[in-house]
């Protein structure tokens, strides 16, 4: 106790000392880095606002450099807590671009694969960093908007200091001019996880890793009395260092913890948090628990706060308030730095940012986001400068290689195991352009073959051709049960030639397709037994004129939680040809049957709504048809009633099938159901559990025919229950429940359905990513 009050004693004196000068004592505020902890800062500056202490400087480091950023360009205690609180860290933190923000030609390979690896002058390269900082960038530059114009931190309303680590010189670095949100960023560049970030001539990272609670700066920029806030916990004891991670921690820190101690005796007044917050570093889902944790030191310093501020009260402390946000900001120049020849017309094209021109702050994020989502940069970095009273953008982005190689993995109980494995080339022919080769080897091995230029003035056009070719062991089904399984290879050529209704959003093509089908029975046809005639090979090959509309505004891949989706594809077959060996056992010999189907149109729609009812719940409903419309039956042809395997739609299947005309139906095994016509409406419900846990109820119905489209339309009040023996119509009713797992090797999905007429649960397991088509 007495020792307790001798602290306080000598506190006073010295702090009297300083008032009975004439010049007020320059205050300084000190802030540490912690990653998540840092939000314990917070309530002091809240308090700080109640008693009217207004320092004179901010120096921070890693989040510390965040919150005291934005108390130095004056965003109160209680709007930072506001901001604390609102923002979704997990997107913030790591998030990477939305599917929504994803150019319209990229949709289709956006986050399909587990891992990924640059091919630079023939070495691979793996990514230095764990997480995408381009949410964060996003939101430090949008935030800092109002004081854009600001370079020199000693102009802000109170001066603020961010520190960095010069990685190359092993030094530190005060930030004290520039973008305030690149200096934030600089300052929280944590090694491994975050990028580092470029400065100068060298490269920046977290502060934390030689002065994590830099007093000592502000007692060399000349602080009188220092208020210091740590979330540390310096050196972690030897029971503790028993896993990998906190031994890489404890190693990286080191310099900063043996730092640290000299620091806190620097201050005239600190929170020491370390003792109360039970949360780590990147527990930035705990905010609001390690926000509540920060007022337990505040509490104990609380007397000697009330008593600084009764004494500041004396002399005239700064005016602090945030500066008047522009509603638009002039560009009289625009700067891009990182972005090579071979990309830039596309990049301004789509950012659609033209000097000499006025924007808001959300319409520069929109074409930055725009930018990236062209899938062609790690990240773009942007801010502001004003000089002579012009302002200028600068975009420096850093480049994804031009050559790459992308692996997953995959299984599922109907197609097996497989190894998806893809190699992906940039501008190899022309500009703007990307060549890829996928191949999955599996049990049913597949491959693709594409190349795509993106063309035109304003980069609208884009040209995209495929070969697509698989071997599937296709089963065919009766009463529900698998009879007889046939070697199923299907071949496609495409090219289409697109036009951008919106970059991110919808698009129109036309285009022309090969379809080759082959199917063979698995096992050869005894020819010794008496089974009737039977088909020993069939062969099926279209040539198509194709007409499509895409629309797609669904905010992720897997697990979406909003948008909509519209795909609308016609078809005209221009010419084709039929060819069926059938094995008689009266001959005994083949007897071949080549001939050609009357031509047709074919439409398929697929439309499909994510409505979010709650943060953890989301109603998706569809609807999806496909119907054919035949020509007349010209003499020597055929109808594709009796002979339409090739052209039919193939109904089943849990998991997305890249072969076209393929739809899922849950409960049905891939490709039970062949239809010339059918409808299907779907709806379910995506409950997340937990971050990465859901459960999604879900119901199917199907109306379908394998007849003429008049035929289906005669019958479709009238489809019979038993679908597996149909006259006209049937009626396909599915419902199950599916749990999934977002895991780090894709989707893991169990799902167990009931299907009618067939009375029976089918259960499906699936696990990583799918290999997907055009």
């Amino acid at each position: 106790m007495f020792k307790n009050y001798t602290i306080l004693l000598t506190f006073l004196i010295s702090f009297s000392a300083l008032l009975a000068q004439e010049k007020k004592p320059k205050v300084a505020l000190v802030l540490s880095g912690g990653g998540a902890k840092g939000v314990a800062h917070i309530p002091l500056l809240q308090k700080m606002d109640s008693l009217g202490i207004v320092p004179d400087l901010i120096v921070g480091n890693s989040m510390g450099s965040i919150v005291g950023g934005l108390y130095a360009m004056g965003y109160s205690g209680n709007e930072i807590a506001n901001l604390a609180k609102n923002i979704d860290w997990n997107n913030l933190i790591g998030g990477s671009l939305s599917l929504d923000n994803v150019s319209n030609e990229e949709k289709s390979e956006f986050n399909q694969y587990l891992i990924s690896a640059a091919i630079v002058k023939g070495k691979v390269k793996i990514s230095p960093f764990i997480l995408s900082d381009q949410n964060l960038r996003n939101f430090l530059t949008s935030i800092t908007y109002p004081v854009y114009n600001i370079s020199n931190f000693d102009k802000l309303p109170i001066p603020f200091r961010a520190l960095a680590t010069d990685i190359v010189a092993g030094k530190e670095v005060v930030l004290d001019s520039g973008s305030l949100a690149l200096a934030m960023r600089s300052s929280m560049s944590i090694p491994g996880v975050f990028s580092a970030v470029p400065y100068k001539n060298t490269l920046l990272i977290d502060g934390g890793v030689l002065n994590n609670f830099p007093v000592d700066v502000a007692k060399r920029l000349g602080a009188d009395f220092i208020i210091g806030s740590d979330v540390g916990n310096g050196m972690l004891p030897k029971e503790r260092l028993d896993n990998l991670q906190s031994l890489l921690f404890q190693s990286g820190m080191i310099a900063s913890n043996i730092k640290n101690p000299a620091n806190r005796k620097l201050c005239d007044i600190l929170l020491s948090h370390g003792p109360n917050i039970t949360y780590g570093t990147p527990d930035f889902g705990q905010a609001s628990n390690i926000y509540k944790q920060g007022k337990i030191a505040l509490t104990k310093e609380l007397s000697q706060l009330v008593k600084i501020s009764k004494e500041l009260k004396k002399f005239k402390q700064r005016t602090r308030s945030l500066p008047i946000e522009r509603d638009s900001i002039s560009l009289d120049a625009i700067e891009y730095k990182g972005i090579s020849e071979e990309h830039l017309n596309l990049i301004k094209a789509r950012a659609n940012l033209n000097k000499g021109e006025k924007y808001t702050k959300v319409d520069i994020a929109k074409g930055i986001n725009t930018a990236m989502g062209t899938a062609l940069f790690e990240q773009i970095a942007y801010g502001f400068f004003d000089k002579e009273n012009k302002t200028t953008l600068f975009l420096n982005a850093s480049e994804i290689a031009n050559h790459q190689i992308k692996g997953a993995v995959h299984y599922n109980n109907e197609l097996g195991a497989g190894l998806i494995l893809n190699y992906t080339g940039r501008n190899l022919i022309g500009k703007s352009s990307r060549s890829l080769i996928t191949i999955d080897l599996a049990k049913n091995p597949k491959i693709r073959l594409q190349h795509q230029n993106i063309l035109g003035e304003n980069k609208n056009w884009w040209m995209r051709s495929e070969l697509y070719v698989n071997n599937y062991s296709q089963g065919l089904f009766t009463a529900g049960f698998r009879t007889e399984d046939y070697k199923y290879r299907f071949q496609q050529v495409k090219s289409k030639i697109n036009r951008n209704l919106s970059s991110l959003k919808s698009y129109v093509g036309i285009g022309f397709e090969y379809e080759n089908t082959v199917l063979k029975p698995q096992v050869p046809i005894d020819v010794t037994s008496d089974e009737g005639d039977q088909i020993s090979r069939y062969r099926y090959q279209d040539y198509l004129g194709t007409l499509s509309f895409h629309y797609n505004t669904i905010n992720k891949q897997y697990f979406a939680t909003q948008g909509t989706s519209v795909a609308v594809n016609y078809k005209r077959s221009l010419n084709n040809l039929l060819n069926i060996d059938i094995f008689s056992f009266d001959t005994p010999e083949d007897i071949e049957l080549e001939s050609s189907l009357a031509n047709y149109h074919k439409l398929s729609i697929a439309a499909s709504k994510r409505i979010p009812i709650s943060p953890k719940s989301t109603l998706i409903t569809g609807i999806t048809s496909g119907f054919i419309f035949e020509d007349s039956v010209k003499e020597n042809e055929l109808s594709f009633t009796d002979y339409s395997v090739g052209p039919s739609y193939y109904l089943g299947g849990n998991a997305s099938i890249a072969r076209g005309g393929s739809f899922i139906v849950p409960g049905l095994k891939d490709g039970e159901v062949l239809a010339s016509q059918f409808i299907k409406a779907d709806v379910s419900f995506q409950y997340a559990l937990q971050k990465k846990l859901f459960l999604t109820p879900h119901l199917d119905l199907v109306i379908f025919g394998d007849h003429s489209f008049s035929n289906y339309v005669n019958n479709f009040t009238k489809p019979t229950s038993n679908w597996n023996n149909i006259e006209q119509t049937g009626l396909i009713i599915s419902t199950g429940l599916t749990a999934s797992y977002n895991s780090i090797l894709g989707p893991i999905s169990i799902d167990a359905s009931f299907v009618n007429d067939i009375n029976q649960m089918r259960f499906f397991v699936g696990v990583g990513y799918s290999f997907v088509g055009f």
